[in-house]
């Protein structure tokens, strides 16, 4: 878990600058496919998942 987590930060905090840099490439891809992956086996992932079904459901309902 604790490398998950490492590698979670790692890749957040480096599309972090890709993305305000503006530099995004097909290493930007794989940085924010990383990220994606790597998030989604930690525990946050339930969280995000719920916030995204009600964000989606919100906009539905509008």
């Amino acid at each position: 878990m604790a490398l998950t987590v490492s590698l979670v930060a790692l890749f957040g905090l480096v599309l972090f600058f890709l993305v305000r840099s503006r530099s995004l490439t097909v290493g930007s891809a794989f940085v924010a496919a990383g990220f994606g992956f790597f998030l989604a086996s930690t525990g946050a992932a339930d969280p995000l998942n719920n916030f995204a079904a009600a964000v989606i459901d919100a906009i539905h309902n509008l």
